[in-house]
Order: structure tokens, then C-alpha cells, then sequence
């Protein structure tokens, strides 16, 4: 059986994937960020961010993502890019996968800005009976700088499974509404099929947004990790977290807000996904 990304087609009666070499990227999902707290928004929907020592995560991603959103609109043929929230009010990790699966993303990029808890140290305060007298105390950390991207762990490889099955498979099936077999071994060949493929996907976008940071912005990177982030794995498509830089750092958080930061970064994410669509829209099948 031959399989490729995003052309498989499920046939309920004969159990055989259609495959089609004909893939466009059309729908990019960005995400902006943390956000503020919404009236009457239930207990622990709120994630606040970080703060740097004028502005906070949550105004930076948003102020990015809109931007973004009309540069890949503007610059990127036939793209649409929507957003998971477009205001100042935080949507949930649930709600922003959620968005992500019902507008048929294809790829899914998370804007985020980093920061370094405080470091524990001990001082000096003073000396009894002879001897030093030591208090620990807390101490900001604003070292950290760079950008860093983030995948989704392997250890929530079944949330993403499931993920695919609801979002990915099913819609790709032919069945008319009926729902499908988990346990039917196509379902699972289709599902591992677009598994690998998402994660290495996931893994080169966020090699071609690393790289265009660093080689045309100058950016320092701390390279590519793994987390298990909610928000990745439930998204079926290639995705990938941008940490954009760290706010808690005076000289980034300068750079985050500015006008010339905030395109240098839109400008290096356009280019990395041009760079990606040509990747992926060149696979072919035999």
C-alpha cells in the first residue's frame, strides 16, 4: 500500500486509500498566545503569560499574530490564515485546537514569548555570635535570549491520535456518517501514516523558521525541543510553538515590542512557510 501526506482517502465498501498528488497548502492557523481574562470566563480558562518590565506576553503574540496574518494573506498565494483569537480575551487550549480542526488547518503555529523564573540565592545579612548570618531571597533572572521552537512530546503521541482519527481520517473517509471502525486495521495504517507524517512536518517548519530567524535576523536560537503541549498534539496538522524571544530580558522585550522586531519576525515566519509549501507541495507519489 502506498501512502502519502495529505491525499489519503478512506473507501468504506473496499477499504483502499485514494491517492492524489495534487496537495495545496491553503489554510494556516496562527495562534496568538495567552490573552487576558474574559468576563465570566470559568475557573482556570485564564493563562496569563509573562510580563516583561512594560508589556506582557499576551499583548506581544497578538500584536504579531495580526500581523502575520495579513502578511501571509498579502505575500503567499492563495493562502488563507486564520487566527485563534483576533481580541484582547484568552481562549483556551481546548478552544484553540478546537479552532485549528474545524477551519481544516494544514499547519498550526503558536506565537509565545519566553522568560526565566527568578533564581534563589543566598545573602549575607548579617552576623550573630560570630558567625555569618545567610537569607535566601529571589532574585530576576533576565539572561535568557533567543528564540526556541517547541514540538508536541511523543509520550501524548494518543492524544494526537485521536486527534487524527476525529479530524483527519474521518473527514478524508467516504463513509456518508457513519462512524469509524478504530480497531479497522486501514483506520489504524492511515492514522500512523498521518502521524509520522505530521511530526516531520512539524519538525520542518520549525527548522525553516529557526533558521530564517537565525541566519537573516541574527537571532541567537536555543534550537528545537520537545514538550508536551496541549495545544500541539490536539491540532491535526504539522505544528510547531514559536517562543519569539525573552520577554523578561530588557534588550528583547525592546526588540519584541518594536516595529522593526515585530516584522523581522512576521517577515522570517513568511518566508520559512514559502519555504515549507514548496517542500510539501513538491511530494509526489509513485
Amino acid at each position: 500500500m502506498c501512502l502519502s501526506l495529505f491525499s489519503l482517502k478512506l473507501e468504506a465498501s473496499t477499504k483502499k486509500d485514494t491517492i492524489v498528488n495534487s496537495f495545496k497548502l491553503k489554510t494556516v492557523i496562527i495562534d496568538p498566545g495567552h490573552g487576558a481574562k474574559a468576563e465570566g470566563s470559568p475557573p482556570g480558562h485564564y493563562s496569563r503569560g509573562a510580563d516583561g518590565s512594560f508589556s506582557s506576553e499576551r499583548n506581544v503574540t497578538l500584536a504579531l499574530g495580526l500581523k502575520l496574518q495579513k502578511a501571509i494573506e498579502k505575500d503567499i498565494n492563495g493562502v488563507k490564515a486564520v487566527l485563534t483569537r483576533s481580541t484582547a480575551d484568552d481562549v483556551s487550549w481546548e478552544r484553540r485546537a478546537q479552532i485549528a480542526n474545524e477551519n481544516k488547518g494544514q499547519l498550526f503555529i503558536s506565537l509565545h514569548c519566553n522568560s526565566l523564573a527568578d533564581r534563589v540565592v543566598r545573602e549575607r545579612v548579617g552576623t550573630k555570635r560570630g558567625k555569618a548570618v545567610y537569607k535566601s531571597v529571589r532574585v530576576p533572572d533576565r539572561s535568557g535570549k533567543g528564540v526556541l521552537m517547541l514540538i508536541y512530546g511523543l509520550h501524548r503521541s494518543r492524544e494526537e491520535e485521536n486527534a487524527i482519527k476525529n479530524n483527519q481520517v474521518e473527514e478524508d473517509s467516504e463513509m456518508n456518517g457513519a462512524a469509524l471502525d478504530p480497531d479497522d486495521p486501514v483506520v489504524i495504517i492511515l492514522t500512523n501514516e498521518y502521524k509520522r507524517k505530521f511530526r516531520k512536518q512539524s519538525v520542518n517548519i520549525a527548522n525553516f523558521i529557526n533558521d530564517e530567524l537565525v541566519q537573516n535576523d541574527g537571532r541567537r536560537t536555543e534550537g528545537l525541543r520537545e514538550q508536551g503541549l496541549y495545544v500541539l498534539c490536539h491540532a491535526a496538522m504539522p505544528s510547531v510553538l514559536v517562543e519569539t524571544g525573552y520577554i523578561n530580558n530588557p534588550e528583547e522585550e525592546e526588540y519584541l515590542n518594536s516595529e522593526e522586531g515585530q516584522n523581522d519576525i512576521v517577515n522570517s515566519i513568511v518566508r520559512a512557510i514559502k519555504s515549507y509549501k514548496s517542500q510539501i507541495e513538491g511530494v509526489t507519489t509513485n
